[in-house]
Formats: C-alpha cells, structure tokens, sequence
C-alpha cells in the first residue's frame, strides 16, 4: 500500500459511474491513457483487479464492488472540506453543472442565466437541457430539474413549481379539419407524440390522459422538435404553455375542455447541496421563479 494515492481514487469513481473510457476521461478532463494509469496505478496499489473489460464497457469486479463504499466516504469527506472552505471564500469559484428537460432549460433558464453569469464573474455554469433523466449519484449534474420527484437515492427533491399544458396546432393543419368543438372531435387527427421507448419519464405520456384511443401518427425525441413539427402544420399535439407561447404559428384547441398539469422538482445530492455555489445556483432558480409568477406557468 505505499504507492496508494487517494487521487486515483477519483479515476475509479468516475469510471465506476461512467463506465466507458472516453466518457470517464473526458468527465474528468484527461485524455483515456492517463485514466488508464491512474486505474492500473491504483489495482497495482491494492493488489486487485477493479474493473473487468466486457463488450458493453469496464464492469466492476467483485473486489471493484466491495470499493465503491469507502471510495464514496472518502469523496464526501473531500466534498464537505471543500464546502467549509467555500463558505469562507470571498467569491465563489468552480463549475456547476445543472441537468434539465430540454423545454425548462431553454425557455425558461437560458433567457435568464446571464444575470447569474454577471453576478457571479467566477462561477462556471455547465447547463444541460437535454430529453433525459439525470443521475446525481453518478455525478452526472450538480443539481438537476426533473418532472417527477426521484423515489430513490442519498438526495433531496423540492417541488419549484407547477405547469399547465394544452392542445396546440397550426391554423393551416386545422383548417383541413373539422370544427373542432368538444373533445370526441379529436377522433381521426394526426397526432404527433413521443418516440415510446425513448420517453425518458412516464410524465410525458400526455396522450392516454385525452383518450386511451389516440395513437401518435408521427413520434419525435423531444418537445422542442415536436413544437417545430406543429408549427409546421404536422398535426395537434401537446405542449406546455410557457412554450408555445413562443411560437406564433400555433393556436391552442379546445382550451376550456383540455387541460393537462405537470410539475418540476428541484433535485440535489445529499453530498454536495450544501456547497456554497450549489446552494448560489439554487437560489438563483428559485428566484427567478418568484419573479416570473404563476403566470408564466399556468396561463
């Protein structure tokens, strides 16, 4: 054990959790040969295979396995010495990477991230507003916005607030239409929808909930594409509100009739909320959500 170094304990961690090497090495900004002779220098330190190479990427080897735990209580250690020393830091400095759907990402945080940038010159905001679920206890984000409060894992979830969808079309693909006037009407659309094994959460499957008849004649990945095609006289689909009020192309249907309501969560890791420029991220959303009102929600 006296060419044990703990650093290398990150490498492990980080391949653990990754799985592939490219994706481990370009997380932790070294190239693959040097994520390789971190993990050797540290299987040669414990005398121990960590990591089997298999088709579907590096697995765990039993003894990989039994490191997980300590290697994890080591890294929370590091990460609360670092947050007492945030705390008494005069600005705050390093990189904040915050995962959220694609919708809440873009129309709502991304018009709104340089009062953040300008307020805190030193902080590095990674914003990842992609159709997918993220994993704090992977380390795949800081903190994350999700649709659904997370059932389980060493994390805390807080509901920052509800959202209202509705029905929206182009005026050109309803004027091929029918009147569309109660919603038995709906019978016959073109709808578009979600790709059904990429839903990444059961929240976006809206379509049941108008009529366990309808089935999605054209089906895309995520909602800002899904938009675009509506906008594009595709067919009716779903949409929040706060979006499709982007986009002039659209009219809303039956809106008296149809009403459909979700929610986001705010999601951090029990290891790292505490951080000073977590917790400075967080406030930030939240404020910004106070400012925008129910309105922008709902209406």
């Amino acid at each position: 054990m006296s060419d044990f170094n703990w650093n290398d304990l990150q490498a492990f961690l980080t391949m653990a959790r990754a799985g592939r090497l490219m994706v481990a090495a370009q997380r932790l900004g070294v190239d693959h040969s040097t994520l390789s002779r971190r993990i050797a220098a540290l299987e040669a330190a414990l005398g121990v295979p960590l990591f089997e190479r298999r088709a579907v990427g590096f697995v765990l080897t039993p003894e990989g396995e039994r490191l997980i735990g300590d290697a994890e209580a080591i890294e929370t250690l590091a990460l609360r010495m670092r947050a007492s020393l945030d705390d008494g830091a005069a600005s705050l400095t390093g990189t904040v990477r915050l995962g959220t759907p694609e919708g809440f990402g873009t129309y709502f945080l991304a018009p709104r991230i340089e009062r953040l940038c300008d307020a805190q010159p030193g902080l590095e905001i990674e914003l990842v507003a992609n159709p997918r679920s993220f994993s704090l206890t992977k380390r795949e984000a800081d903190l994350a916005v999700s649709m659904a409060r997370p059932a389980q894992g060493r994390v805390y979830a807080n509901k920052l607030v509800d959202y209202a969808l509705g029905l929206y079309a182009a005026p050109a693909y309803l004027s091929g239409q029918r009147r569309l006037r109660k919603p038995a009407d709906l019978a016959g659309l073109r709808w578009i929808g979600y790709v059904e094994d990429l839903m990444w959460t059961p929240e976006l499957d809206y379509l049941p909930q108008i009529s366990r008849e309808i089935r999605a004649q054209l089906r895309v990945s995520n909602v800002i594409t899904q938009m675009t095609a509506l906008a594009g006289g595709a067919g009716i689909g779903v949409l929040p509100h706060f979006m499709a009020r982007h986009e002039p192309g659209l009219v809303r249907v039956l809106p008296e009739q149809i009403r459909l309501t979700r929610s986001y969560w705010l999601v951090t890791h029990a290891d790292t909320r505490d951080l000073a420029r977590v917790e400075r991220v967080t406030r930030f959303i939240r404020d910004e959500l106070e400012e925008a009102g129910p309105a922008f929600w709902m209406a």
